[in-house]
């Protein structure tokens, strides 16, 4: 690969796509059967809870783990080609840095091993938590870290950024900093962002695209509001019934029935329809085991994806 990946123009491969990947540790499978495509220039969130297997998926995309089935392809080249490496940032969960390193030597090993490198962006993560440069990164607290992982890796100016889990160990005002300055990446250059998280409140309102993970498997894949304008919130008297090729989740609160279901069309009955939230969407499928027979009915988004990415 001589020249940067696609952007997102008509056209353009998928900045990810799975077929059938599955990834198994001594016997157990973190991801099973995973089918998707996440296309290029979105913020795509990541959701799922601890143990989902978002972790492991990003380092298959990031070349760190190989799957045992299926593949995974990056703008269309397979996640194993090495040219990749130029265009794709990881930050881990655990933000490896080198902890005798200075907050300036770090910026300065990342500057001299990528070409592309933009030392005002990488500067102005730095300078916005109010890092002293001569820092030595083992003295840094978790979310400096968090920070200083962050500037290396919008430095690189990369086509894709995949963070896992990043904002979990800052504080509010450095997770509202840092998330204006993903959207204006990918507002302004393009760029595919792809962050894991299990704090749902913390993609509301930042990603466009969603994906679902849950047991290893992908429940949900698409454009967030095309999935959220697919489903309704119904509340009901007790008693009501739903045809179960739609429905979610219900729950009995005394009197009354509260339902999700997957279908933007009126549905029959003594209902009361709203649209729900991402966080009522996602707790929804959360809430009800994969594989079950209820989740895994119906013509609703599901883990089998359209070429463009969205859920058929």
């Amino acid at each position: 690969m001589n020249t940067p990946p696609a952007s997102a123009t008509p056209g353009a491969p998928a900045a990810l796509a799975a077929e059938g990947l599955g990834k198994r540790y001594r016997g157990d499978w973190a991801l099973r059967d995973c089918t998707f495509a996440v296309p290029a220039g979105r913020i795509c969130g990541v959701a799922g809870p601890n143990g989902a297997g978002k972790s492991t998926l990003l380092g298959i995309a990031a070349r760190l783990l190989t799957p045992t089935e299926g593949e995974l392809r990056v703008f269309g080249e397979p996640a194993t080609t090495e040219d990749l490496r130029a265009w794709v940032a990881y930050v881990a969960q655990d933000k490896p840095l080198y902890p005798g390193f200075t907050v300036a030597e770090t910026l300065r090993l990342g500057r001299e091993l990528n070409p592309s490198w933009d030392q005002d962006l990488a500067q102005q993560v730095i300078d916005q938590g109010e890092l002293r440069m001569r820092a030595k990164i083992g003295s840094l607290s978790g979310g400096q870290r968090t920070r200083v992982a962050l500037a290396l890796a919008l430095g690189k100016r990369p086509d894709l950024l995949l963070l896992d889990e990043p904002m979990s160990d800052l504080d509010p005002l450095a997770r509202h900093q840092l998330m204006g300055t993903l959207m204006a990446e990918a507002a302004e250059r393009g760029t595919t962002i792809v962050v894991s998280s299990h704090i749902i409140p913390e993609l509301d309102g930042v990603i466009d695209y969603l994906l679902l993970v849950q047991s290893g498997r992908i429940r949900l894949c698409g454009d967030v509001e095309d999935l959220l304008d697919g489903h309704q919130l119904l509340t009901g008297p007790a008693g009501s019934a739903l045809p179960e090729d739609v429905l979610v989740e219900q729950r009995s609160t005394g009197r009354r029935i509260d339902a999700l279901v997957r279908t933007g069309d009126p549905v029959d009955g003594p209902w009361e329809s709203g649209r729900p939230s991402l966080e009522e969407l996602l707790l929804g499928y959360l809430r009800t085991p994969a594989g079950t027979a209820r989740a895994a009915t119906g013509p609703g988004p599901q883990a089998q994806t359209t070429e463009n990415g969205i859920a058929a």
